[in-house]
């Protein structure tokens, strides 16, 4: 199988200069967005979903786009219970097949959800980002997840957490974040998927003869990651 895809364009040399002191402002100033109503209710529906199978691990499956990530994590995993969040209808509702009994596709953002489920006291045993996009311009930085505001939740949830990405610098930015909020060094590592795609992109970008890359590193949950609003602060 051949495939064209088109490869990551950018203008940085190497990691983003600004890279740790966005990693400092997330890791000291307490975030004050409010939490969107939609996503509030969607959370409360993945709660009441999980408690019917309170017995059972929990596997993110953080930006699952059309949701064939999830299908499949949850084939790996049948004795686990596998959540996956996209925000967008559109992917979410594309026909892909039934839905394992075990897995779950929920509609929400995902900087608030990550932030309700922190609150909520979840401990995920494992956490995917799979090709989330890139934003390679470096004007972008503070929207990929290592440059956001809710970087230190996603970290906060523990768990062995995976990032793929066909963009090398992406996942060694990452790498760097890291290190950088937990202290926590992690192997930037090529990708040989062998014919088994978790997502479509994965297996778009491997037929285009495109390098992919990954993380995987095991963290505890650690909440006080998080910046709180002390008391009086305005």
């Amino acid at each position: 199988m051949h495939a064209t895809s088109r490869r990551i364009v950018t203008n940085q040399p190497g990691p983003h200069r600004d890279l740790a002191a966005r990693v400092t402002r997330a890791l000291t100033h307490p975030w004050r967005k409010p939490v969107a109503a939609h996503t509030r209710e969607a959370f409360a529906q993945a709660e009441a979903w999980r408690a019917t199978r309170a017995a059972l691990p929990l596997v993110l499956d953080a930006g699952c786009g059309v949701g064939l990530s999830t299908r499949r994590l949850a084939q790996a995993f049948p004795d686990h219970v596998v959540l996956g969040v996209d925000r967008s209808e559109s992917r979410l509702t594309r026909e892909h097949g039934p839905l394992p009994d075990n897995a779950l596709l929920v509609r929400a953002d995902l900087v608030d959800f990550w932030r309700l489920a922190v609150a909520a006291g979840w401990q995920p045993v494992r956490h995917y980002l799979l090709y989330p996009n890139p934003y390679p311009k470096a004007a972008h930085l503070k929207l990929r997840w290592h440059g956001h505001p809710v970087f230190p939740y996603l970290l906060a949830l523990g768990g062995r957490l995976e990032l793929r990405s066909n963009w090398r610098l992406y996942v060694e930015e990452f790498a760097l974040a890291l290190a950088q909020a937990t202290g926590v060094v992690a192997e930037v590592e090529a990708l040989e998927p062998a014919g088994e795609y978790l997502t479509p992109f994965e297996q778009k970008y491997h037929a285009s003869g495109q390098s992919l890359w990954r993380l995987v590193v095991t963290l505890p949950p650690n909440p006080g990651l998080v910046p709180v609003i002390e008391q009086g602060e305005v």
